[in-house]
């Protein structure tokens, strides 16, 4: 039996490995961290593709993936529905999304505390060393490790994740605890705020233990605000303590001033209702805006999928139903060739230019916050062009 090696046990790894493995490949994935990664992320836009993804990785059809709406709503700084539009859409959660993919994995194939130390690849097939000693072995090797992915950074150490110059608040808020106010008028929708200079979203999701029973779901929001690379980013990645993380500040880590101060700002530049929201979320944090482009996603026996091989900006809403696709592109490629280069390469021509495409959206999406951070305030928006073009499924646009 052909056997493929994934590296990253998150959403795309784990989409690869079961595609993969109900296609009648060995498939071991190798995941750095020790404990469940349950928790991480916050809501996800789902897109038809995803749906098919999941139907592939044996998820059944009849699983809840969360929460429906069909309505888009901005709201001004009085909270007064400014635009609406009509587009349905189920949005779901990382965690929903991660409990049900890691449940059709096969225990024995899901590879806990195995951090990649080194790898090596010849003609017959690929050799992995972990950071603890152990040896994998297989036919070809599938990266899925994320922005900063290790094995890109082996063999394409010149393609790195670039800073956009803004920062998103994210955290998710209980139904319960909202006001009938924000109940009636936003909660059911996805709704948009759009301050001078910064923009917001949010929607319903999945509440504790993946509930989306009235009354125990949650609102996920996304807020968009400049932080430039000079000196400002680097203050809000300090914590309270004054240690520095660069890489990524923990949830727990956003020093109670920055949230007090977000907090602030929600009162005096969004509708009440996001303000309200802000306030009850017990936890905010926040994540620097990367993008991340590819000019190649095989080496010889080795691929590059997910977000070590293209990460795009959130406006896209894209990103795990672009894994997905890379997922599913990949199993058939191998499923024609073998796990050999040649399949790895016709993955290749399948994903390149779409991943690179979904980048470019993102950019352009991404454009008006990019230029508030940098001091041109010239661009114009709409709220219902906004709405209209944020997290939609792409493949409905023309070519």
């Amino acid at each position: 039996m052909s056997r493929v090696l994934v590296i990253g046990g998150s959403l795309g790894g784990l989409m690869a490995a079961n595609i993969l493995l109900r296609a009648g490949f060995e498939v071991t994935v190798l995941e750095k961290a020790t404990a469940s990664l349950d928790g991480r992320g916050a809501g996800i836009v789902t897109h038809g593709l995803l749906k098919e993804a999941l139907a592939r990785c044996g998820v059944p059809a009849e699983a809840s993936l969360g929460v429906a709406v069909t309505e888009r709503v901005t709201l001004d700084t009085q909270g007064q529905t400014i635009g609406q539009v009509h587009i349905p859409q189920i949005l779901t959660s990382w965690s929903r999304l991660y409990a049900l993919l890691l449940e059709a994995l096969p225990a024995a194939s899901y590879v806990r505390g195995a951090a990649l130390k080194s790898f090596e690849q010849d003609a017959h097939g690929v050799r992995v060393l972990c950071e603890d000693g152990r040896r994998f072995e297989a036919d070809v090797l599938v990266a899925s490790d994320g922005i900063r992915s290790s094995v890109r950074a082996f063999l394409a150490p010149e393609v790195k994740a670039q800073y956009a110059g803004y920062v998103a608040w994210r955290g998710v808020c209980d139904e319960a605890v909202l006001s009938r106010l924000t109940l009636n008028t936003v909660f059911e929708t996805f709704g948009f705020g759009l301050p001078p200079g910064e923009q917001l979203i949010g929607y319903p999701v999945a509440g504790h233990g993946n509930s989306v029973a009235v009354g125990q779901r949650r609102y996920n929001f996304v807020w968009y605000r400049p932080a430039p690379d000079n000196g400002v980013l680097q203050d809000l990645m300090t914590d309270a303590d004054g240690e520095h993380h660069p890489l990524g500040l923990p949830p727990n880590k956003v020093s109670w001033r920055h949230v007090a101060a977000a907090r602030q700002a929600a009162r005096d530049k969004l509708a009440p209702q996001f303000a309200e929201i802000l306030e009850k979320t017990a936890q905010p944090f926040l994540q620097p805006i990367y993008d991340c482009y590819s000019t190649q996603l095989t080496f010889g026996r080795v691929a590059l999928m997910g977000d070590a091989a293209f990460v795009a900006r959130p406006h896209v809403g894209m990103g795990v139903t672009k894994a997905a696709q890379d997922a599913m592109a990949l199993c058939n490629a191998l499923r024609a060739l073998g796990t050999s280069p040649e399949a790895l390469n016709q993955y290749e021509s399948q994903r390149l230019r779409d991943g690179q495409a979904v980048v470019e959206r993102g950019r352009q999406l991404g454009a008006y916050m990019q230029a508030t951070a940098s001091g041109l305030s010239d661009m114009s928006r709409d709220a219902a062009t906004v709405m209209q073009q944020t997290a939609i499924d792409l493949s409905t646009l023309p070519t």
